[in-house]
């Protein structure tokens, strides 16, 4: 397989993830799912002023692809 079949495959995977998660992100705003709204995320809210830091999520979202990576790409 030559590198430029690759990368094109590559970027063919890339795009359907993205479209998938779009369509996720889509449906979880629509059914007002809270879906990285996790325990331990900061969420500050005040007058005028909205701060939030997805902390958990952003872990766990690390440890989901982490797994995911080394379950498919492992050699």
């Amino acid at each position: 397989m030559n590198p430029v079949s690759a990368m094109a495959k590559l970027f063919i995977a890339l795009g359907l993830f993205l479209l998938l998660l779009g369509v996720i992100a889509l449906l979880a705003s629509k059914f007002n799912l809270a879906l990285f709204r996790l325990p331990g995320d900061i969420y500050i809210k005040r007058d005028g002023f909205t701060f939030y830091f997805p902390l958990v999520s952003t872990l766990l979202l690390s440890v989901v692809l982490t797994l995911l990576y080394n379950l498919f790409f492992r050699r």
